[in-house]
């Protein structure tokens, strides 16, 4: 049978009631929320004969167990699992709600169960952000106070289909959500940030979307709590809150979004256990258990057809009032359908068989409450019911396009309410000092993780028991940075009575910063948490988050640096400050975003090739580990850490581990320094060598052209071993090359215990320039000319080689980590280890350059010695990606870029661009890259193990780190695995099945 399909309009007889069915679409063409009314789905001819043929089997006691639904928990022992299948089997309860637990088990307890039952059971759960509200282990959707300030409907819509998945895989029928209570009160202690928002159009739209969603898929959807339990301040799970409003203000407000989700459909109600003296004045009784508000209210005026549902009868609302059995009794007197979380089955069976013989309720009645929910079970499927598969239950509950979801919503959400001289996002990261501080906790967050993705800076925490002594250290400590990120966390999700665990101190220390410097507040919970902090309202950038979660603070980050734009709207009003619908806009793309491969157009399993190329790679041992990182139209899609730094697996491989890049150097430090150059018409490809480096004027390198020397196309000599003239015979260091400590004469660190002499970089120089040249013309790649750049630049400009490029490129990229020489500033276990040296250095090089002759100048050449993280390599390929231009700013002029990475020469044979490698054998899946790289393409590689390459047809960057030198470089498996360049062929085969 087909569900959940448009189908013609029909009239049916259902006992005592007439229905205008219209089923609404599928998933593909969101329909306008407010259409043609319809009647609840199962309400159809079409469901009649199973429900008539069933009912006709069943005993009184049968019918009445038919209309309770049973607590049931997939994390707790044997004996409550065995103390539910009794009551299945002894009662044949009608219905099990689920509670905490974990999917598998709980889809084994439900196909034991259903086994169990002779009539199939109606399954539910609480799933108002999807079914991690009640199972670990599945995606968490965001908050619907979070949703509620999201703009587009569509979302909550795919929202609704993908829970409804979720749920109909994991054998759930019925999800209790959405919850449409409007929370114009702010101190509520049971809704809060459970609703939509204080907005009923705002709140009726959203509630909609996410309804429609569920039921177009076949699962039922459930608005609580009717009528509304948005204005209160008791919680009905430990009182009986009263509502002492008019019948006008109930209709206009509180009811408002239960009919316009009558009129579309809806299937369900749970009615709260409320107090409403306008609709029944009987003390101490709750609406749950009133005739006038369930039958005279929601079925007889309001017209609804639907399941209703009670609350559930053991919260205190009812239960502190009634016994169990008798509370079940008169819920069902008063009009419910199902009563939910009953506690006593045997004493509510034999209660409603009391009021049956008294003739409270007739068995025809009963008869028309079980024939709607055999109806709706029939809806539902369960005329036809087939047990969960629990075989990749957890994949396919937490597949990629259900999580990218997630981040979608969250991401819509989050709302920025102060951005004080358009501050946000963050702009000319090389003219401002930075630092982060997360309060409410004494651990680094993920949101100050992300923040150093962006730029280097130090991180602060302040934990919620800090006293004014450790907050005055940390205002001197704080004291340096002019510009603050401060991130509230650990917050309460309800206020309670703790101010929602903001304490004095951080109230203080907030207030303090913001009068010295210039702060940006990230609140990671309960948005009303805003309206506790006192001149919040001061800061130079404000942005709500709605609730801590690692997706809330990773976005978050990423609207500060520009990753991601802002759109979220405030759906409640906080204070005179911070009003309903405030959020201001902020545009994405500014600096590179991180997202999933879904966030590109790709599926997530198109890339399971790359894990299983770099799996490979390491089993074959051609690599210890890595780094791989791929980004598309600016959007990090995958990055991934492989392995260890070594075959000990004793450290495994970070995100933030810095590799030696090699040859990669040559593109990130002297041909950056040069295009950087040129655009200010400092340098040109069109002069030589003598033009610049006066040294090299009286030498045959003095006419060699620029434009030849980047292309290897200048006679130069392949590479000089300059070390080996610093070895005598018998393998010991000559007494002024070398010495184990330093001293004034040898300050010049080249590895662990050896410093070479502090003159022999001009040895080293002088060996290049007075080197023979090839006799024959052609292409031979060069170290030569990069390790004679830094001097040509420092020529030029007057300034030192890193110096300039720190100044003029990685600092605007905020990419601190490429560097020399890191040991300088990063502790070992972040930096990953090259070779076990056993010729020059005799020993493992860790934390100093692998190259001998770069070595031997101290660490710092232009040829090798640059150290990064694979995420700062791709800023600067960004940089490169998009002709010079990155985060708005012009760092290389327009036209260098583009000009430097054609093709020079391929007329006569030579492949390279100016600096730049090049595709070298078009298609070939053996040649320098990908076999469907673009011919435009370019990049470089680097002898450790390094690769990076740009298509600037698709928007790519691909950075691939490694050290696949250690613990020798004469190990080429990585060579014969072709393992960087497939990884990116990988990508391209991804794209094409997206297209198709």
């Amino acid at each position: 049978m087909q569900r959940g399909r448009v189908v013609t309009k029909s009239r049916i007889i259902y006992p005592g009631i007439h229905i205008l069915i219209g089923l609404t679409c599928l998933l593909g063409s969101f329909m306008p929320l407010f259409g043609q009314k319809q009647g609840p789905p199962f309400l159809d001819e079409r469901f009649s004969p199973w429900a008539d043929s069933v009912l006709a089997t069943m005993s009184q006691e049968e019918k009445i167990a038919q209309l309770i639904m049973i607590p049931a928990y997939s994390n707790k022992d044997q004996v409550h699992v065995d103390s539910i299948s009794n009551l299945v089997k002894k009662y044949g309860v009608g219905g099990i709600i689920f509670f905490q637990g974990g999917p598998v088990r709980q889809a084994h307890m439900i196909n034991r169960f259903q086994q169990e039952s002779k009539i199939p059971l109606m399954i539910s759960l609480d799933g108002e952000w999807g079914l991690r509200m009640r199972l670990d282990s599945t995606v968490r959707y965001p908050y619907q106070m979070a949703l509620g300030g999201i703009e587009e409907e569509e979302l909550l819509y795919e929202m609704g289909v993908e829970v409804a998945r979720q749920a109909k895989r994991a054998g759930i029928h019925v999800n209790f959500a959405p919850v449409v209570d409007i929370n114009n009160n702010p101190g509520n202690p049971v809704i809060g940030f459970r609703s939509f928002g204080e907005d009923k159009e705002n709140v009726t739209r959203k509630s909609l979307a996410y309804m429609k969603g569920m039921q177009d898929q076949g699962i039922l959807a459930s608005a609580k709590h009717f009528p509304g339990h948005g204005d209160t301040d008791v919680d009905s799970h430990y009182g009986l809150p009263v509502l002492h409003f008019s019948k006008q203000r109930l209709e206009e407000i509180e009811l408002y979004p239960f009919r316009k989700l009558m009129d579309q459909g809806l299937g369900s109600v749970m009615v709260a256990h409320m107090q409403i003296p306008v609709f029944d004045e009987t003390p101490n009784l709750a609406s749950t258990l009133s005739k006038p508000i369930v039958t005279g209210l929601l079925k007889e005026e309001m017209g609804f057809e639907g399941l209703i549902f009670t609350d559930a009868l053991n919260m205190q609302g009812v239960a502190k009032y009634y016994p169990p059995g008798v509370v079940d009794a008169k819920a069902l007197l008063a009009g419910n359908d199902m009563m939910l979380n009953t506690m006593d089955v045997p004493a509510t069976i034999r209660e409603v068989k009391k009021v049956l013989e008294m003739g409270e309720i007739s068995a025809e009645e009963i008869d028309r409450r079980v024939l709607k929910v055999l109806m709706a079970k029939a809806w539902l499927g369960l005329d036809d019911f087939k047990p969960v598969e629990t075989e990749h239950l957890m994949a396919d509950l937490t597949n990629s396009e259900a999580e990218f979801l997630s981040r979608k919503l969250t991401e819509s959400s989050l709302t920025l309410l102060r951005n004080r001289d358009n501050l946000l996002p963050i702009k000319g990261l090389e003219n401002v000092k930075m630092a982060s501080l997360s309060l409410g906790t004494s651990e680094i967050t993920d949101f100050q993780r992300g923040l150093e993705r962006y730029n280097p800076m130090p991180h602060f925490t302040f934990p919620k028991s800090g006293n004014l002594d450790s907050l005055e250290r940390l205002k001197q400590e704080l004291s340096d940075y002019p510009l603050l990120f401060i991130g509230l966390h650990g917050l309460g999700i309800r206020e309670g009575n703790n101010q929602y665990g903001i304490s004095p101190e951080m109230v203080v220390l907030i207030r303090t910063l913001m009068e010295d410097h210039a702060v940006v507040i990230s609140v990671f919970g309960n948005v009303y948490s805003l309206g506790k902090i006192p001149g919040l309202e001061k800061a130079d950038g404000l942005i709500a988050a709605y609730q801590e979660t690692p997706l809330t603070q990773d976005l978050a980050s990423q609207m500060i640096f520009g990753g991601i734009g802002a759109k979220g709207k405030l759906p409640v009003a906080i204070n005179s400050h911070f009003g309903l619908g405030d959020g201001l806009q902020t545009r994405a793309g500014f600096r590179m975003a991180y997202t999933q491969p879904e966030g590109v157009g790709i599926n997530s399993s198109y890339l399971d090739g790359i894990d299983s190329l770099m799996d490979l790679a390491i089993r074959k041992k051609a690599i210890p580990g890595g780094q791989v990182l791929i980004a598309k139209e600016g959007k990090v899609f995958y990055h991934k850490a492989f392995g260890y730094h070594t075959y000990d697996s004793l450290q495994e491989v970070r995100l933030d581990d810095l590799y030696d890049l090699a040859s990669v150097t040559k593109i990130s430090t002297s041909l950056a320094a040069f295009m950087h150059l040129k655009g200010l018409n400092k340098f040109d490809e069109n002069e030589t060598l003598g033009t610049y480096l006066p040294a090299a004027r009286g030498t045959n390198k003095k006419h060699l052209k620029y434009r030849d020397i980047l292309t290897h196309q200048a006679r130069l000599r392949a590479w000089i071993p300059f070390w080996m003239s610093t070895v005598r015979k018998n393998g010991r260091f000559k007494w002024f090359t070398m010495k184990s400590d330093s001293s004034r004469r040898f300050p010049i660190r080249v590895a662990d215990n050896l410093y070479i002499h502090r003159n022999y970089n001009r040895k080293i120089y002088k060996e290049i320039l007075t080197s023979p040249l090839n006799e024959e013309p052609g292409y031979v790649y060069s170290d030569l000319s990069f390790i004679l750049a830094p001097r040509v630049i420092e020529a030029i400009t007057g300034e030192d080689f890193y110096s300039y490029l720190e100044r003029n490129l990685y600092k605007p990229l905020g990419a601190g980590t490429l560097t020399f020489n890191p040991y300088q500033e990063y502790p070992l276990d972040r930096i990953v280890p090259t070779e076990v040296d056993t010729a020059f250095r005799k020993q493992l090089l860790h934390g100093t350059v692998h190259d001998e002759g770069a070595a031997m100048l101290g660490g710092i050449s232009g040829h090798a010695g640059l150290f990064g993280t694979s995420n700062d390599v791709a800023k600067l390929m960004h940089l490169y990606l998009y002709d010079g231009s990155y985060a708005k700013q012009q760092l290389i002029a327009p036209g260098v870029v583009h000009a430097y990475s054609k093709c020079v020469f391929c007329e006569d044979g030579n492949y390279r661009g100016m600096g730049f490698d090049r595709p070298n054998r078009p298609g070939d899946p053996n040649g320098n890259a990908a076999a469907s790289a673009p011919v435009s393409s370019f990049g470089h590689s680097g002898f450790t193990g390094i690769y990076t390459w740009i298509d600037p047809e698709s928007e790519l960057v691909y950075v691939f780190l490694s050290n696949r030198v250690y613990p020798t470089r004469e190990n080429r498996t990585i060579y014969q695995l072709n393992v960087r360049t497939n990884i990116m062929e990988e990508v391209y085969r991804a794209m094409e099945k997206t297209v198709k």
